[in-house]
């Protein structure tokens, strides 16, 4: 499923986020940076000991990278050129500031995308794996600081929000529906 916003086209698929020939793929990362479970993990494994390696050294300068913010290493084995590490918020029943947290992460990620003139980004379900992040509740949050990001920014050329199951899929379709309308 394609929208658009300004020349920016919006894609939504299926799949994994480890296989996508964009420019650059977005790791819903631990502050930790040294990878984990989920997304986190198959992008490490996928990409090989080069991501790690840069994550370390990243880590070593800046002590990790808290929720909200993000940092950029290569690709590694995959077809990304980058990995941009993105770190989304621990769902905590919401009043907690998760919203502006995922926004932040959304926004940074691209923010970075456009400082380096990528032109492609893929993104995951941020948050919402082991963060237990509400999926229809973060679906929302994406679309709109996307959209309202994309708005203001002419550079990107494709934003691609990857899910891996169908039901996820649908909840973003949704989202993206509600919010171009």
């Amino acid at each position: 499923m394609n929208f658009k916003v300004n020349n920016t086209v919006i894609t939504l698929v299926q799949g994994d986020i480890t296989r996508q020939d964009a420019e650059a793929i977005v790791n819903a990362a631990n502050s930790t940076l040294l990878g984990g479970g989920g997304v986190d993990g198959a992008i490490h494994r996928a990409g090989g000991p080069q991501i790690l390696e840069e994550c370390k050294k990243i880590r070593a300068a800046q002590g990790g990278c808290p929720a909200g913010e993000a940092v950029i290493t290569a690709g590694g084995k995959l077809k990304a050129r980058y990995v941009i590490h993105t770190v989304g918020p621990i769902w905590s029943g919401g009043g907690s500031s998760e919203d502006e947290l995922l926004a932040d992460a959304y926004r940074n990620s691209l923010s970075l995308a456009v400082e380096r003139g990528i032109k492609s980004v893929a993104f995951p379900s941020i948050s919402t794996g082991a963060y237990r992040f509400p999926t229809a509740r973060a679906a929302r949050v994406a679309a709109a600081t996307v959209k309202s990001f994309l708005e203001r920014t002419a550079s990107l050329e494709e934003v691609r929000f990857v899910l891996f199951s169908e039901k996820d899929y649908n909840i973003y379709r949704i989202a993206w529906e509600e919010t171009t309308r």
